[in-house]
């Protein structure tokens, strides 16, 4: 892009500046609200989609569900489950070789009978795990029990009531020196140590847990949506698994195991979590990130909470399916405030009010497309409420502002060219015939009769203006009258143009002009296509003006030049006299007119006067299209 093209833009766009302080404003208040909290259900609401959304992905079959359901329970006629009706189902599902059993269900006191079978169960069983709480309230696990085959099942629920985390350990709340595993970790830990994986603390981040080369992504307090969450001990996003028609895990219920109505694969070498799958236990969390066909619509049972969070784990290594993280808040702020930026400058792009909102509307849709696309694909969860909002705000609400102040500016702009307009009509017509009856009073008495005739012709030449300047605001045309009264198209070629200029002012009654006796037109074709009608008016006037300075003040002239060229890429319009004339250093309205046109043009004006006359000189490169 060419120097030229970077100076247009401030020159024509400049009111970006005022337009920016109300865009920055709507960026700092969202921002403010981001912190303070109150986006925070709206970024959870969206996340929720977005899980929900997510293409549908197959059964993960290393996991088994057992759920003693409501038909079970009606089939024993008891609840709770007696513990011979567990010690028998744990030997059963023993018999098939499962690297892990997880028994989502509380025993902290005896369910008799057979609570000495269950507890022999519990001894002999080193692949069963089982359960306790910790958080708040504590629920002691069965005695008895190896504490590495002792797994928490407390959830971390956010302030909504919704599970969207996952906490898989934390210190002792009697006693801090002991670090607590949840029953995710120990299945987790149980099948990929089975492949020669093994839990570690993290490289990146030596507070978090490692399988392998995959290092979960702990979440801290103000991780992705959430302000000031209680991120105690280490916890994950959970990353539920998408399946829209069927369950996201093999279930079987305690009859099917009871009768033997599965198919043994199902149980060898997978990790069998046995959990309470009905209304009654009140065993479930609301969930709106993943449908359950086992709970009530919006719920899920605990049991599947667990299959989900130990799916993810071992996904991640043994798959590289994606865990969710995020970015650090500063870059979740940059981010904001890219696209808060780039909603101002949408709102800037000066097109009609409805293409900016399809433009606002097509990039906001793209913005959150990008969002779910890395979330989907990379599992990274990156700001949306605020983005979209900032980007909408800036957008749309500053679009409105924009069209007002060009429209402001826009009229502003035409008075002032309606203006200078009417001056230069007038200093080219009438000032001209009143310079010069005032340096004719100045060198010698003017008769009265002439006096009269030449003031009234001032007082016709007045009011021809006036009736010419109506006419063009009435009929928009696009025409220049000269000082001479004569009217020229300014849509005919820029040289024919000129030329009319030249011929019709050489024409006026200035008194240097009867000494002329060489008249040299040199009109040559001028690339104007670039040129608007008010830039071709003013090299009109700027030629007409320096004509009439030779008539006026060109002493004895008697050769005088005109050029009006194009050489190469530069275009030129000169005139050249022979008379002795003002100085130099003179600088009037035309002067001033002049220099502002050769600036607009970017071109350059130049009044050289010696012995051998004047030259009055405008020149201005031809502007190529951006992409010659």
């Amino acid at each position: 892009m060419k120097r030229g093209v970077w100076q247009r833009i401030p020159a024509k766009y400049g009111n970006w500046r005022t337009g920016a302080l109300p865009g920055f404003t709507f960026l700092g208040a969202i921002i403010i609200l981001r912190l303070i909290g109150l986006l925070q259900y709206h970024e959870w609401l969206v996340f929720d989609s977005f899980l929900r959304w997510r293409p549908t992905e197959p059964v993960d079959d290393r996991i088994t569900i057992v759920g003693i359901n409501e038909a079970d329970v009606q089939n024993l006629k008891a609840y709770p489950i007696p513990d011979r009706e567990l010690a028998l189902l744990i030997n059963t599902l023993q018999e098939y070789k499962p690297r892990a059993i997880g028994l989502d269900i509380v025993r902290e006191h005896a369910v008799n009978p057979g609570h000495q079978d269950l507890t022999t169960v519990f001894k002999n069983s080193k692949k069963l795990f089982v359960v306790e709480k910790v958080l708040p309230d504590t629920i002691a696990p069965p005695p008895n029990v190896a504490s590495a085959q002792v797994g928490f099942i407390d959830g971390v629920l956010d302030n909504d009531g919704r599970l969207r985390r996952s906490l898989l350990g934390t210190p002792d709340p009697q006693n801090h020196q002991i670090y607590k595993h949840s029953l995710t970790l120990r299945l987790a830990t149980a099948y990929l140590a089975t492949e020669g994986i093994s839990l570690e603390n993290g490289i990146r981040d030596p507070a978090t847990m490692r399988f392998g080369s995959v290092e979960l992504s702990q979440i801290h307090s103000h991780s992705g949506g959430y302000v000031s969450a209680d991120a105690g001990g280490v916890q994950v996003l959970l990353n539920y698994r998408n399946h829209h028609k069927q369950n996201q895990f093999r279930t079987l219920s305690l009859t099917d195991i009871k009768k033997r109505n599965f198919d043994p694969a199902w149980l060898r070498d997978r990790i069998i979590i046995i959990g309470m799958t009905m209304p009654s236990a009140k065993d479930d969390f609301p969930v709106t990130a993943v449908a359950s066909s086992l709970s009530a619509q919006g719920n899920i049972y605990g049991v599947e909470v667990q299959a989900h969070a130990v799916s993810q784990i071992i996904s991640a290594v043994l798959d590289g399916r994606s865990l969710i993280w995020t970015w650090a808040d500063g870059w979740e702020y940059l981010w904001i405030i890219l696209w808060g930026i780039v909603g101002i400058v949408l709102g800037w792009l000066p097109l009609a009010p409805h293409k900016n909102f399809v433009i606002v509307g097509i990039t906001s849709f793209g913005v959150v497309g990008t969002s779910y696309a890395l979330l989907t694909w990379w599992g990274l969860w990156i700001p949306v409420v605020p983005t979209a909002l900032v980007l909408v705000l800036n957008g749309v609400g500053l679009t409105a502002f924009y069209q007002y102040n060009r429209a402001m500016r826009s009229r502003l702009h035409e008075r002032q060219l309606t203006i200078n307009h009417t001056y230069t009509t007038i200093h080219n017509g009438p000032l001209q015939t009143l310079k010069l009856l005032i340096k004719q009073a100045r060198d010698q008495d003017v008769p009265q009769d002439e006096l009269i005739l030449t003031l009234t012709q001032i007082d016709n030449e007045l009011r021809e203006v006036y009736e010419s300047l109506e006419r063009d605001v009435q009929t928009q045309e696009q025409s220049l009258r000269l000082g001479s009264g004569q009217e020229i198209n300014l849509n005919a070629p820029l040289h024919e143009t000129l030329y009319q200029v030249y011929s019709q002012t050489l024409e006026r009654d200035f008194p240097c002009y009867k000494t002329l006796k060489l008249k040299i037109p040199n009109f040559e074709p001028i690339d104007a296509s670039y040129l608007s009608i008010e830039q071709k008016r003013s090299l009109c006037q700027f030629l007409e003006e320096a004509l009439c300075n030779v008539g006026k003040h060109a002493k004895g002239v008697t050769r005088l030049r005109t050029d009006c060229l194009q050489k190469e890429d530069q275009c030129i319009v000169r005139v050249t006299d022979n008379g002795s004339s003002l100085s130099v250093s003179s600088e009037g309205r035309g002067t001033k007119q002049a220099m502002q046109l050769a600036r607009q043009l970017r071109g350059k004006f130049q009044r050289s006067s010696s012995v051998q006359g004047t030259v009055c000189e405008l020149t201005w490169h031809r502007r190529k299209s951006w992409f010659s």
